[in-house]
């Protein structure tokens, strides 16, 4: 079994900090790619940021510049690091890895991300 923890989420006013972290643990030993999603309210979730198992990060176009995405391997971690956030950044963020021996995705359970304008 697999688990993931996220953690960081909270409120915080528009052009502030947070950093989310999500730390997998369990039966699960190699990971290829690592992400973030988000779900606003009434909204479809959407992909944030990925980060493959060699460093290569993808963002969406809306965090680019904004939002950094990295990993520690070592203790199967990736994080999320998120400045000038704006009001629209408000929504639960999920985190997703990616079990490079069974080539399925884990999800955390969320954690949720105000921001107030």
């Amino acid at each position: 079994q697999v688990q993931l923890v996220e953690s960081g989420g909270g409120l915080v006013q528009a052009g502030g900090s947070l950093r989310l972290s999500c730390a997998a643990s369990g039966s699960i030993v190699s990971i290829n790619a690592m992400g973030w999603y988000r779900q606003a309210p009434g909204k479809k979730r959407e992909l944030v940021a990925t980060i493959t198992s060699g460093g290569t990060t993808t963002y969406a176009d809306s965090v680019k510049g904004r939002f950094t995405i990295s990993r520690d391997n070592a203790k199967k971690t990736v994080y999320l690091q998120m400045n000038s956030l704006k009001s629209e950044d408000t929504g639960v963020y999920y985190c997703v890895v990616e079990d490079a021996d069974y080539a399925r995705d884990y999800w955390g359970k969320g954690t949720q991300v105000t921001v107030s304008s």
